[in-house]
């Protein structure tokens, strides 16, 4: 029997560009957690104290929040419903940087795809003052940010603005629920959030004990970076 010899297949230099770019792109291509949170509105100071009264006894700690958000002078990131946030930890204690994507809210229910990284407060207060800064810094989430929305060029980044955020944390019934009062330059809002793989568990839970105790709320419509966009409570 004749063997049939290998055939030779040219590989041009055209070639090797695209599959080494088809590589790159796959390693970009990180699937991120995505974080599911029910999240109801409370519509005023006196129901925010009310709640927080109900079940003080389950309080673990506050946290004061100041976040801020980013993105291409060209919107880069908001044309593909992605934002990037850095967001400090009672002053310069810690910092985070986080990308979200494609959230959506529904009958209180939220989820996006989140991808967090935790970096030196230090620089993120350099690259809050000096925001062209945060594109050369050694982050996993900006080189992700490169790959993905700047064809793993340099970016340029512009600061968005931001608010702050104080949030008592409680450890209530198996559930973690973080209570938040968010000071906008246009107003301040109330919202409870937990996080959970049982939102609608959660929900039930959650409305029986407000309605119980006759706390007033609503389901939240919108995500506290949309209200901020919008520059007006919902």
């Amino acid at each position: 029997m004749l063997r049939r010899k290998p055939t030779k297949i040219e590989v041009t230099i055209e070639d090797k560009e695209e599959i080494e770019e088809a590589r790159s792109r796959a390693a970009a291509a990180v699937i991120s957690p995505m974080e599911v949170e029910v999240k109801l509105g409370l519509p005023d100071a006196a129901a925010h104290s009310k709640f927080k009264s109900l079940i003080s006894e389950f309080h673990i700690k506050t946290v004061n929040q100041q976040n801020l958000f980013f993105d291409t002078p060209a919107a880069a990131l908001a044309s593909e419903r992605a934002v990037l946030r850095l967001r400090f930890l009672d002053g310069v204690t810690r910092c985070v940087v986080s990308l979200k994507a494609r959230a959506v809210l529904v009958d209180g229910v939220s989820r996006v795809e989140e991808d967090e990284e935790e970096i030196d407060p230090v620089l993120g207060r350099a690259c809050a003052a000096d925001p062209m800064k945060l594109g050369s810094i050694d982050s996993r989430i900006v080189r992700r940010c490169r790959d993905e929305f700047g064809d793993g060029k340099e970016m340029g980044f512009v600061c968005l603005g931001g608010f702050e955020n104080v949030r008592d944390v409680y450890q209530w019934r198996g559930m973690k629920l973080e209570v938040d009062e968010t000071k906008y330059a246009f107003g301040v809002s109330y919202e409870i959030e937990c996080e959970s793989e049982d939102p609608e568990g959660v929900k039930k839970e959650l409305e029986g004990f407000l309605k119980e105790n006759g706390v007033d709320y609503k389901y939240s419509e919108m995500s506290k970076f949309a209200v901020f966009r919008s520059g007006k409570l919902p």
